[in-house]
């Protein structure tokens, strides 16, 4: 080692601050024990790192050689980057407009909330779940890891955009993933017992939930028994679910509620955000909406419904102000979903609960450490976080709840929940019709859009030059 300059010397010692300093955060400090590693890859040199490269007749390697050698760095470095650091969306879908457009290509900090250490570390880096040609898996699973989140510069706060693993994605027919695998297995088994009427059971339902359950199973039958409609039942673990970004509107602790389209926290009115949006019903005097109108109020093509001289628009507070000030408009009033009596328009569905889209609630967000009581009533709230979330075998029978195996009155949550709404309310697959969002599928935190191309136009005008390095406010 007399021989090692002196710049050898000083690489060894920054990259040992930034691995040591890596571990710390970690806090997994058998890692220790790989430092050798590092020691001799900058030092001894006693371990042939390269010796994939080296040729038997000691010639410099092949360009492909220094190619694969270049991209597997290259695919390693940008591996740990969007674990620990950063990593890059973009939406596909309409359900923040206009806060954030369809076709913004989001910079997502994972250092917001403290990066989550991968359940699948082995997994090819930028793909999430699939190759996109080949359909098959990018990730194994073994080994898994348990859920465990390094430290991070804060925690969710309410109004904050969220990107977040899809909760209701852990299983998926690879061939129908909208809507979600329960929902689907719910429509299906209401639709089986429309066509066979012999599989409805002659006695009533003990509770909602049972009745629930009945049409999952009967559902997840049909599913399993129709490949060639519904593709592989496939199971993902947490951090192979499909990525979702919303606003988080309550946090845990709070008391959340919705009261013709307004938000109320804790029984107080919050502050909408000034990009909301809602679905208008509009009549003209016969006039036929073009294209200028649609371009002028940011309408895309996909949101233009309705048939003339009736439509049905997605707007906010002051768009819906300057429509209604036109003289070719006879009526604009805002869509309310009111409930209907049946209580299975949205999240729990069940009669006990009478919500729908724009009027939801009460319902008080779970928290770490504090205790709910369990009823026969409430188990449809708490059912897919006592079993999905928080990995407990639940049974409802004979007027009784068992959580492994033993009765339970209460239970005791382990994670924090969040609830997740679209700014676009109104097209918006959210925490209304599929619920809570646990702590552990937190992925980070939007901070800029970078890239914004509208899909309704070609290029170069489909670039949104205004919206480059556009700062998300939370």
């Amino acid at each position: 080692m007399q021989n090692v300059s002196l710049f050898k010397w000083i690489k060894l010692g920054i990259a040992s601050l930034v691995f040591i300093l890596w571990v710390i955060w970690v806090a997994n400090f058998w890692l220790l024990l790989l430092y050798p590693l590092v020691f001799d890859n900058y030092i001894t040199k006693k371990i042939p790192w390269d010796f994939w490269k080296k040729t038997k007749d000691g010639k410099k390697p092949n360009a492909i050689i220094e190619w694969a050698d270049a991209l597997i760095f290259a695919l390693f470095a940008v591996y740990m980057i969007n674990i620990f650091l950063f990593q890059n969306y973009k939406i596909p879908t309409s359900s923040l407009e206009k806060s954030l457009l369809v076709g913004d290509h989001l910079f997502v900090s994972k250092v917001s909330y403290g990066p989550r250490m991968p359940n699948t570390p082995i997994a090819f880096p930028l793909v999430q779940n699939t190759f996109p040609i080949t359909n098959s898996k990018s990730y194994t699973s073994w080994p898994h890891w348990d859920y465990k989140r390094l430290k991070g510069f804060g925690d969710v706060k309410r109004d904050d955009i969220v990107v977040f693993n899809f909760p209701a994605g852990d299983t998926v027919p690879f061939k129908v993933t909208n809507p979600d695998y329960y929902n689907l297995m719910m429509e299906t088994g209401k639709s089986q017992i429309m066509r066979d009427r012999s599989l409805m059971p002659q006695q009533a339902f003990e509770s909602d939930w049972h009745r629930n359950q009945f049409l999952m199973n009967i559902g997840r039958q049909v599913i399993n028994n129709d490949p060639n409609t519904f593709g592989e039942v496939l199971y993902r673990p947490v951090d192979r679910r499909d990525n979702y970004v919303k606003r988080c509107v309550a946090i845990p602790g709070d008391e959340f509620e919705i009261r013709s389209n307004q938000i109320y926290i804790n029984g107080e009115a919050v502050t909408n955000p000034e990009d909301i949006q809602h679905n208008y019903q509009i009549q003209t005097d016969g006039t036929v909406l073009n294209d200028r109108f649609f371009e002028r109020l940011g309408i895309s093509k996909e949101d233009q419904q309705g048939i003339p001289p009736n439509y049905y628009l997605p707007l906010n507070k002051e768009k819906a102000e300057k429509v209604k000030a036109m003289s070719f408009i006879k009526s604009i009033e805002i869509e309310e979903e009111k409930p209907n009596g049946s209580g299975f328009q949205s999240f729990p569905f069940s009669s006990d609960y009478d919500w729908s889209r724009d009027n939801f609630g009460p319902l008080k967000m779970p928290k770490a450490g504090e205790s709910v009581e369990l009823t026969m009533k409430n188990i449809v709230l708490y059912d897919r976080i006592i079993q999905n979330f928080e990995g407990n075998k639940l049974e409802v029978k004979n007027g009784a709840i068992y959580i492994n195996g033993e009765i339970a009155n209460s239970y005791t949550f382990e994670m924090d929940y969040y609830f997740m709404l679209g700014d676009n309310r109104h097209k918006s697959a959210d925490s209304r019709y599929w619920g809570f969002v646990p702590e552990d599928h937190i992925v980070g935190k939007p901070i800029l859009v970078w890239l914004s191309l509208d899909k309704d136009k070609g290029f170069p005008a489909n670039i949104r030059w205004k919206r480059f390095f556009k700062i998300v406010h939370n």
